[in-house]
């Protein structure tokens, strides 16, 4: 048994308890606060990693967490912990922290939910719990993460993946954004860093738990107030390139022509084909298409799509990708065409740690919330975290599924009802018996 099941073998069975003046918690009020940190001229937010509302977002929330009682402290990848002590390390116990949270950073024009919900939700269950119920046994935190989105640098999870270990700053260092400033001049500007005062990044969890928006239908479709995180889907990412011979568009028969853009688009039709007859979870999307030279009375000699497909389950990604392969290089071969491709992602599926998912659906049963366990087909940091930690998230809905958009919106009832089932399992895991 590991570590985090002996524990609650021996904690509380029953995670409900009453949760007094959970009302007068203005969550809504504090996402709108985060909001105005990066908020552009299109009613978004634009957050990312290492620049100035950046900095600014993250020492403010470190002032809020001290003035709340919390204990802020910052690493040196700029990921800022909030942390409420538990009594058992008063009594020389060496049980890890049981961590809440998301990240902090947007996409450009973003909206205020993504990321910052699970930040602000995090703060608040800390200081209601410590304020209704003053110290937990076991020690509790709250992360706000210091980048995910990869809006930046052509990297993601970085907040996650420096905790974890999985990468370390040596790997990135030399990455540069779309105004040529590289990683390891960023983190520096940012006062961060290996040459800073602040501890290294890498942290041992007992568990990590995330409250985030959706970003989909399902659950407001399906009229579901909660979900339940099964597992959060691989991804494979490839640019296709198709080459062929440009030449006049008026004089070359359509029988003789080399057309890279026609063969392009019935690739692009046969990864539609192919995905519908694999079924659901599986998705397949191509989200850009170039051809070259690119003129309207030529034949076009290149075209280069991308390619994303994801699913729960590894070996339904490979059996997609191997089945488009075999069908784009069939076409190619009747068309005469030229067939190359990249990979550039490759992400496996993780399941969630179904412990604390269970301890999640009886909340919610006990609570009278009505839930569904469901996938997420959108990446997440508690991907990077599950293989470290049990790791668990829950789901609140997102009106219409927009997200990465200014109009990103959830309901404040339904926002409040994650931050009830969020509270209850904090108070299970840190303040059991």
């Amino acid at each position: 048994m590991t570590e985090f099941g002996m524990y609650l073998a021996s904690g509380t069975q029953e995670p409900i308890v009453p949760l007094p003046q959970l009302a007068e918690v203005k969550l809504q009020t504090m996402l709108d606060w985060l909001s105005t940190f990066g908020a552009d001229a299109k009613g978004g937010v634009t957050r990312l990693l290492y620049d100035e509302a950046w900095c600014e977002v993250q020492q403010a929330l470190a002032a809020r967490m001290q003035e709340k009682g919390l204990i802020p402290e910052f690493d040196q990848s700029g990921n800022l912990y909030g942390t409420l002590k538990g009594t058992d390390s008063e009594d020389g116990g060496e049980h890890l922290p049981i961590v809440t949270g998301s990240h902090i950073d947007s996409v450009v024009y973003g909206g205020k939910y993504d990321g910052a919900l699970g930040v602000a939700a995090g703060v608040l269950a800390l200081e209601y719990l410590q304020q209704q119920f003053g110290a937990p046994k076991r020690t509790l935190q709250v992360v706000s993460l210091c980048e995910e989105e990869g809006s930046r640098f052509p990297f993601a999870y970085w907040g996650s993946r420096s905790i974890t270990g999985v990468t370390s700053l040596e790997e990135v260092q030399q990455l540069r954004d779309i105004n040529g400033v590289s990683f390891s001049q960023a983190i520096r500007d940012a006062g961060f860093g290996p040459d800073s005062s602040y501890r290294p990044a890498s942290q041992k969890y007992g568990a990590f738990i995330e409250l985030h928006i959706e970003q989909g239908q399902v659950l407001e479709r399906l009229g579901h107030s909660i979900g339940i995180v099964s597992d959060i889907v691989g991804q494979k990412r490839f640019s296709i390139t198709v080459c062929g011979e440009a030449n006049h568009a008026g004089t070359t028969p359509m029988s003789w022509r080399k057309d890279a853009l026609a063969g392009a688009a019935e690739m692009i039709t046969a990864v539609r084909r192919i995905a519908m007859a694999a079924g659901e979870p599986l998705v397949a999307t191509v989200g850009r298409i170039t051809a070259e030279p690119g003129v309207g009375n030529v034949v076009a000699a290149r075209a280069v799509f991308s390619l994303d497909i994801r699913h729960t389950r590894q070996g339904s990604i490979d059996r997609c990708w191997h089945d488009m392969l075999q069908e784009f290089s069939r076409i190619a071969s009747e068309l005469q065409l030229e067939l190359n491709w990249e990979e550039h992602l490759s992400v496996t599926p993780i399941p969630m740690n179904e412990q604390i998912t269970s301890d999640i659906q009886k909340i919610c049963e006990q609570e009278q919330l009505s839930y569904i366990h469901m996938p997420s087909g959108a990446g997440h940091d508690s991907q990077i975290f599950q293989p470290a930690c049990p790791t668990a998230m829950i789901f609140v809905p997102s009106q219409a599924g927009i997200s990465h958009n200014p109009l990103e919106y959830t309901a404040e009832e339904d926002l409040m009802r994650g931050f009830r089932v969020l509270v209850q399992l904090l108070y299970k895991y840190g303040y059991g018996s």
